[in-house]
């Protein structure tokens, strides 16, 4: 089953007055409402229809436009590029796409068929399975850069792939492979239509499903053995483990109609929604067998992340009213709890929570939030407090992340930073309203960049540069929303410093020391700098209706996949709770 579209509100109503029987004639009737229908079309549907016109690909066989959200944004109110401005960010985008490029000819022509290509050295890792990771990674981002032949000869040298045996080991990691395989392949599919790939996605599909079935609660496991189905229980999961493949399992659920992909994926959320922690916080650590946290360890980084953004793109995907509810909480206790501010520059930052003890530890992949904070402005119905706040938030905390590059000597960002202590946010806040809310709210201000680092507010607890998406996916949601062209410019930056830095004869190479010109590189380039980071970089400087937020929602991955709607059909088939 391919995606549907989800009807205009007056059409649905139109629609069930037809079936109702007419005293008059159903003849008479049917032209009436026709008349009608059309009215209420173009008088009421217009603009949307305009923002879903979907030019088909090359490939004849292509699922139809995805079904319209209920919370449709808002046209971005920006004038139309100057003829000047527009051959300026053409050519920025073609950069972009040259830097893939030479990433890709560098995999395809030293690595494929493994996982990654050591860009100084020249050798191959199989970190992920032994599946050619770099490539199912590299798929959407070679469709929306309109690579078409590259993406078609990628396509065929892995028709074949069969998904029953892997490197180093058959036990391969259930997170990792499927937002990296499952939501490549499924996004690849969404895009182009190539039955090739779905059928791919659902053999993947059916070797993962077996995490779900080996503990009590249906929290995932953390590997799976693809020989033999046997599961690697090991007690314990991640928050951000169980609950970052619900969006690839349930759009696999709507292509497949398969009642396990969608059950899975649910069952594992409901354990979450019945904790219902009141802070909105969630622990990093849950015993799979009886559901509880183990640890008291409360973060927004590595082992949550990802969890709370899919809070929210479940309610975008898919309708999930429960997930909207969670994500909405769960901002606010992220907002209430987890962020401070710096006393002298005053950059916001989320810090780690250990029962009351806040640490002032700032990772890199916190970065991805306020993108998340931003998007979520846009598609929930927030009280008028809730929005500013979180629209302050997005702002401040995206300022921060990009002055962490800008601060540095290479002008690229560090991977962890102990931020000098400071107050709540929200207190800060309550403050600034006490005294009459004169000037920027605080952490909004902006003082520019700082090279001596003395002032920073911050040292560089780690200083690698490890070629991470998260702040440009970041600057991504604040262009794309806003329309503030200092997003788009402070991209440009980075990524001028990313070609600076990082570039080898081979790739692209993460760099040990931000703050060094002379650190020199590490002899990596991660298949989600491909997935991820250029490609965000790339929509950034395109035009902004290639991947309309209006209609795809991107997974953890920075695969994009479109919102679905589910026929009454499909929930019963599925078993899809009203």
């Amino acid at each position: 089953m391919l995606p549907a579209h989800r009807p205009p509100p007056a059409l649905e109503h139109l629609a069930r007055l037809n079936k109702s029987s007419n005293p008059f004639g159903k003849f008479l009737t049917r032209w009436i409402l026709l008349g009608l229908s059309l009215v209420f079309v173009f008088l009421f549907a217009g603009p949307a229809i305009s923002d879903f016109i979907w030019a088909p690909p090359e490939f004849s066989e292509f699922p139809p436009a995805p079904g319209m959200h209920p919370h449709k944004r808002p046209p971005m109110k920006r004038p139309p590029p100057t003829p000047e401005e527009q051959r300026v960010w053409d050519t920025k985008k073609v950069e972009v796409r040259d830097t893939f490029m030479h990433a890709w000819k560098g995999y395809k022509t030293r690595a494929f068929p493994n996982d990654e290509l050591s860009t100084v050295t020249g050798a191959k890792t199989n970190r992920f399975n032994g599946w050619s990771v770099t490539l199912f990674d590299s798929l959407s981002t070679m469709w929306i850069m309109n690579l078409r032949d590259e993406f078609a000869e990628a396509v065929k040298s892995v028709k074949g792939q069969r998904f029953d045996s892997a490197k180093p080991s058959p036990d391969v990691p259930f997170f990792e492979t499927v937002i990296r395989y499952l939501g490549g392949t499924l996004s690849a599919y969404a895009l182009s239509g190539d039955e090739n790939i779905l059928r791919l996605a659902d053999d993947l599909g059916k070797v993962l499903v077996p995490a779900f079935n080996g503990t009590k609660t249906g929290l995932p496991t953390f590997s799976v053995n693809v020989q033999n189905g046997n599961i690697n229980q090991g007690g314990s999961c991640l928050f951000a483990e169980a609950t970052s493949c619900q969006l690839e399992f349930k759009y696999l659920a709507k292509l497949t109609s398969k009642k396990e992909y969608y059950q899975g994926a649910q069952r594992a959320m409901e354990v979450f929604y019945k904790e219902n922690p009141p802070n909105g916080l969630f622990a990093e650590r849950y015993n799979t067998e009886d559901g509880t946290p183990i640890s008291t360890h409360y973060t927004v980084g590595a082992t949550s992340d990802s969890g709370y953004e899919y809070f929210l793109k479940q309610w975008i995907l898919s309708g999930d009213e429960q997930a909207r509810e969670q994500y909405r909480k769960s901002a606010n206790g992220i907002i209430k709890n987890l962020i401070h501010i710096t006393p002298n520059r005053g950059l916001m930052y989320v810090g780690i929570m250990d029962r009351d003890n806040i640490s002032p530890i700032f990772e890199h992949l916190v970065c991805f939030l306020p993108g998340t904070l931003m998007l979520g402005v846009t598609v929930l119905d927030l009280t008028p407090e809730e929005r500013e706040l979180h629209e302050w938030a997005a702002h401040g905390l995206a300022y921060t992340c990009y002055i962490s590059y800008a601060d540095q000597a290479t002008g690229l960002g560090p991977e962890r930073l102990a931020m000098v202590p400071g107050e709540r946010w929200v207190d800060k806040i309550a403050e600034w309203r006490a005294q009459g809310g004169h000037g920027p709210p605080p952490g909004i201000l902006e003082s520019g960049p700082q090279s001596d680092k003395d002032r920073r507010d911050y040292t560089n607890l780690d200083g690698r540069y490890l070629l991470r998406p998260e702040t440009v996916e970041s600057l991504f949601y604040m262009w794309r929303i806003t329309g503030d062209p200092k997003w788009r410019d402070r991209a440009y930056e980075i990524y001028q410093a990313i070609e600076k830095y990082t570039r080898t004869e081979l790739g692209y190479a993460s760099v040990n020391n931000v703050d060094s010109t002379t650190g020199g590189n590490m002899d990596e380039m991660p298949s989600f700098f491909l997935a991820e980071t250029l490609k965000y970089l790339y929509l950034i400087f395109d035009d902004v209706d290639n991947i309309s937020l209006n209609r795809w929602v991107f997974n953890t991955e920075a695969h994009p996949l479109p919102m679905l709607f589910w026929t009454e059909k499909e929930r019963q088939t599925l078993g899809i709770s009203p």
